[in-house]
């Protein structure tokens, strides 16, 4: 059970639910409430299908080409710092206007769900705590994300844009500090495999 949560955490980060309701709303202004509900479930899918291949598939991928994992940890905790450093320097995550058809795909499920933090995150944590472990993580995570887009508008109501915000700022900030313990860990499990 220690596990379980030692993965939830960092991908609850990661995945920054509240942090997304503000693109969400914009997302899906004006949509009735059918149509909103069957965008939510397909980003939901979408997101939890590409975390959970990507943990099964990834790690085959990285061995293929030639990837240890003190390599991805480095690389992974430069891309999630630099995925953390621009949320807390700009306050706003990237948004693009999205195919109404598509919407809970692209941009929704991936990648503000199930974005390159999430299955970096995925990957690292599979490595030390098991696949089984942390694909139950990402998905309860992801299913989270699916419960607080159905309560946008309360939410939104109750924090504001700018509250959302600040919670996003909060955990970009954690996102930071756990980028910086994986780069570190990365770079002394590089230096130890170098030195047998």
């Amino acid at each position: 059970m220690n596990d379980f949560w030692l993965c939830f955490v960092p991908l609850f980060v990661a995945v920054d639910a509240v942090g997304v309701v503000p693109i969400f709303v914009s997302l899906t202004e004006g949509l009735e409430a059918t149509r909103l509900h069957a965008v939510i479930f397909q980003s939901v899918a979408t997101a939890s299908v590409i975390a959970v291949a990507f943990l099964v598939f990834g790690p085959a991928l990285l061995a293929f080409l030639g990837i240890t994992v003190p390599d991805f940890m480095i690389a992974g905790g430069i891309l999630l710092l630099v995925i953390s450093l621009n949320d807390l320097l700009t306050g706003e995550k990237r948004q693009r206007q999205a195919d109404i058809e598509s919407l809970g795909a692209v941009p929704l499920g991936i990648p503000l769900i199930t974005g390159p933090a999430v299955l970096t995150t995925c990957i690292l944590l599979a490595n030390t705590h098991g696949k089984l472990i942390t694909a139950l993580a990402v998905v309860v995570n992801i299913a989270i994300a699916g419960i607080v887009f159905w309560f946008a508008d309360p939410i939104t109501r109750r924090f504001g844009r700018t509250g959302a915000r600040s919670v996003s700022k909060v955990a970009s900030l954690f996102l930071a500090a756990i980028a910086v313990m994986l780069m570190r860990r990365g770079i002394l499990e590089a230096i130890a495999a170098a030195g047998k």
